[in-house]
């Protein structure tokens, strides 16, 4: 399809993506989009993306933030894919569910193969040092695949029920309860009964804060 076949709003879009895929090695969030071309709102510049996607200039993965990819004229294949950040996690005493847990604009860049083709990618701030000895210090952030069923010895996030806390630990299952093992020798482990608790996700990539 001939680029002046479409509209000055998407040749606009099209070549701020290329521009910006050019520059970072991912492609810019639709807000980034939506301030960079001075269009009114991010529904605008959705239904510009899909226009543009109808077209077959772009290819986009909704299950990932930032996951659009130029098919034609220029701007080369992303070569880290944008997860979203979520919220905090501890790793160490387990802290109430922070508010601000949804999804946001805020992501963290990876390498495509931590990602693959998992449906449910997402990641967290870490909070205290209880994994230090697993290379997971305070201020990190993990990527996590999320998922109810964890193996024996996962790192994983997980939900205590009748404290409503979350806490980034290796897990253990030992009969009717659970150990959430740290890995720092001079905390111990959080035991639980099994039924209270819920696996959120595990940990498939860490993101270190150096």
């Amino acid at each position: 399809m001939r680029e002046k076949d479409l509209s000055g709003k998407q040749r606009r879009i099209l070549e701020y993506i290329r521009g910006f895929i050019d520059e970072h090695d991912y492609p810019p969030s639709i807000r980034q989009i939506q301030d960079a071309c001075g269009i009114s709102s991010t529904s605008v510049v959705d239904y510009n993306l899909k226009g543009l996607e109808n077209r077959g200039v772009i290819r986009r993965d909704r299950e990932v933030s930032r996951g659009i990819e130029v098919l034609e004229g220029g701007g080369r294949r992303p070569r880290v894919v944008a997860v979203p950040i979520v919220g905090t996690i501890a790793a160490g005493v387990a802290i109430d569910v922070p508010e601000g847990g949804a999804w946001s604009e805020d992501t963290v860049e990876v390498p495509p193969e931590v990602v693959r083709n998992r449906d449910n990618v997402f990641a967290v701030r870490v909070k205290g040092n209880s994994m230090i000895d697993a290379l997971v210090s305070d201020g990190d952030i993990v990527v996590l695949e999320g998922t109810s069923e964890a193996r024996e010895g996962e790192m994983v996030a997980a939900l205590l029920k009748r404290e409503q806390a979350t806490t980034l630990k290796k897990y253990y299952h030992e009969g009717a309860r659970v150990r959430l093992q740290p890995c720092n020798e001079t905390m111990e482990p959080i035991f639980a009964d099994a039924d209270n608790v819920d696996i959120q996700g595990r940990v498939i990539h860490v993101s270190r804060n150096y």
